[in-house]
């Protein structure tokens, strides 16, 4: 009976024959940015599809553009199985919605923002993955962050030091190290989803 029962699941799942792209990072790192510039050049395009995050977060919060909802919203799209990955961080929860998977059953490439704590999630979800890794110079990010002024800078230079800037694991890893020029990065985030367009 069990064995049925997984056989019926996998042959209702759709099947990935496009590839998710998840960008990860430290805050300052410039995913949002990064992300934004690739959606803009890739406007128009049906075989490139840039996910909206759901995230128990104000609309007018700022950042990136998402989908706001109530915790109590969140949750119960999460039990009716509305995300394809979902995670809580810094008090907030984030979903992946499942409208992805549709995407990705018709061949196109789906960039998400994600996170590198919970890349084993994006890895069980989606078996053709590929991890952007947008990093830069420690001294960068601090400036960064500083500016934000949320913490002092010796706080954000003491929290860099605790965190790794590199992606573990066997995945398909693009790392773009965004310390210069936002239009340098922007260039090698679109040169390496052409290349996955490509292949």
């Amino acid at each position: 009976m069990e064995d049925l029962e997984a056989h019926r699941e996998a042959t209702s799942a759709p099947q990935q024959s496009g590839r998710m792209v998840v960008v990860v990072g430290p805050s300052g790192a410039g995913k949002d940015t990064l992300i934004g510039r690739a959606a803009q050049y890739f406007e128009g395009r049906t075989d490139v599809h840039f996910a909206r995050r759901v995230i128990t977060r104000g609309a007018d919060a700022g950042g990136e553009d998402h989908i706001s909802v109530s915790e109590g919203g969140f949750e119960a799209m999460d039990r009716a199985g509305s995300f394809a990955v979902s995670w809580t961080a810094h008090g907030l929860k984030y979903g992946i919605p499942a409208a992805v998977l549709q995407e990705l059953s018709q061949g196109n490439i789906v960039i998400a923002n994600g996170s590198r704590s919970v890349l084993d999630r994006f890895r069980a979800a989606f078996p053709r993955l590929t991890v952007i890794n947008v990093t830069a110079r420690p001294e960068v990010l601090a400036e960064r962050l500083e500016a934000r002024g949320r913490e002092t800078r010796a706080d954000i230079l003491k929290r860099l030091e605790r965190g790794s800037l590199i992606v573990d694991g066997d995945d398909d890893v693009v790392t773009i190290d965004n310390s210069g020029t936002v239009d340098e990065a922007a260039h090698q985030m679109i040169d390496t989803l052409e290349t996955i367009l490509r292949n």
